[in-house]
């Protein structure tokens, strides 16, 4: 057996060093003070004051194992700086620093220095695990800043009211069997008219955030459901600076019963969305002003306004999905630019979409493809409406089965779209529509008898 060490107030661990179990008020924490030493808490709990300061600091180190800690009431329960070779593993970090309920929308674009509280920060550290970690019940569990060839797995981080997990300029990292459920919170806006709970559910908080050129990671069998949004990835900030999180890979994990969305991924290229569900959300997937992506093999089902949703967005290919009982299989439109054209020029409208080999079952539209709308379902003002070059152009539409909807196929301003080889039958007002279309194809389709308007 190691010799047991009672832990000190802002002691300094400068080797192999097991704690005694225990209750230990270290309103300073622990510092790890050396390379290639394990800090074995054994269980013992480290306890802060009025949620300030860090339990656990380790900064410039390499080859340190943290382990068995239980942490509470510190601003950071484990806080981490350039260091390399971490190994973060069976800790329970509960009860950091947390922003008070129903007062803001939340900052997805904090820089390191400003950051949330939460159970773990990680500031420029590289090829590092962090595994089987309870992060539960605080604002925030995993904030990763700066960080690359992290492998992040089975941790715990549900129950928070900011992000469960956060990457910000985090790259080339592994995030497997983690939960991230009920990261959710109220934002109150309003007590107009005597409403008080008029305001926003969600307010931005998450699963996971993946911020500010956060790129090829891979994401694996994760759960993040009933958060605010599932999984947020965005790529423009506030400022219109270029910051796109492109190549990442999202593979069954789940994202469903979110008020919001279950994926959202903005202002990125080359993601790549396989094998997910996204059921029972306002939107399964919202990827405004993103190119070339793949969505390949999803399930969406019962989402109120649609299961893929996208403003904006060219070279898509959206292949092999389930599409059941959603307001909207696919709703795809365009608008104005704006401030965006500037950081985005090619986004100016939706064009050369694949959509194959998907089924279409008891949508209100299976697919929908229109101009000059807003969020895709309400027609813009006329002087709202975009030029010529902002219509929607060179769409595929091939190889699906679109059955049992209210109106299969709709087409508004869109130009050049091929619908071929698909099977359109038995959708109630119509298996096709289209309003002012130029050069539609349509060749090749089964059942479409009596239903083309």
């Amino acid at each position: 057996m190691p010799d047991l060490t009672v832990p000190k107030d802002g002691m300094i661990i400068q080797e192999n060093t097991t704690l005694a179990p225990g209750v230990y008020h270290l309103p300073n924490g622990i510092v790890i003070g050396a390379d290639n030493i394990t800090l074995d808490c054994n269980g013992a709990l480290l306890v802060g004051s009025n949620r300030e300061g860090r339990g656990i600091t380790c900064a410039g180190r390499s080859g340190v194992t943290i382990k068995g800690a239980r942490i509470r009431d510190y601003y950071h329960g484990i806080y981490c700086r350039d260091c390399k070779n971490l190994s973060i593993v069976r800790n329970e970090v509960r009860s950091t620093a947390e922003v008070e309920a129903n007062t803001i929308f939340l900052d997805i674009w904090l820089p390191a220095e400003q950051a949330y509280g939460g159970a773990v920060l990680l500031w420029n550290v590289v090829d590092s695990i962090i595994e089987d970690n309870d992060l539960q019940h605080q604002m925030n569990g995993l904030l990763t800043y700066n960080c690359s060839r992290l492998q992040v797995r089975r941790n715990n981080a549900s129950y928070s009211s900011g992000f469960g997990i956060h990457l910000f300029e985090t790259c080339d990292s592994t995030f497997e069997d983690n939960y991230a459920d009920y990261c959710c919170r109220w934002n109150k806006r309003s007590d107009d008219l005597g409403i008080q709970q008029l305001g926003h559910m969600g307010a931005d908080a998450t699963g996971f955030l993946i911020v500010h050129n956060s790129c090829r990671n891979v994401f694996h069998r994760n759960f993040a459901r009933l958060g605010g949004d599932g999984f947020f990835l965005a790529g423009l900030s506030p400022q219109m600076e270029k910051v796109p999180c492109n190549d990442n890979l999202f593979e069954e994990n789940d994202g469903s019963l979110s008020p919001n969305i279950a994926f959202e991924a903005t202002f990125s290229s080359g993601n790549v969305f396989r094998n997910n569900r996204a059921d029972r959300c306002n939107y399964g997937f919202w990827l405004g002003f993103s190119w070339d992506c793949v969505i390949e093999n999803n399930r969406m089902v019962h989402n109120r306004q649609a299961g893929i949703a996208v403003e904006n967005g060219h070279g898509m290919i959206v292949r092999g999905n389930e599409f059941h009982s959603n307001g909207h299989g696919v709703l795809l439109w365009t608008r104005k630019p704006g401030d965006f054209l500037k950081a985005y020029p090619e986004s100016v409208t939706s064009f050369n979409w694949t959509i194959e080999q998907n089924t279409f079952i008891r949508n209100g539209k299976a697919i929908y493809i229109g101009a000059d709308r807003d969020h895709g379902i309400r027609p813009l003002p006329e002087e709202e409406r975009g030029a010529e070059e902002q219509r929607p152009h060179d769409h595929v539409i091939r190889g699906n089965r679109i059955e049992d909807n209210r109106i299969g196929i709709e087409l508004y301003r869109a130009d050049r779209t091929i619908i071929e080889n698909n099977t359109i039958n038995r959708n109630v007002e119509a298996n096709i529509r289209q309003d002012d279309c130029i050069d539609t194809v349509i060749r090749n389709n089964l059942g479409l008898v009596g239903g083309y308007l």
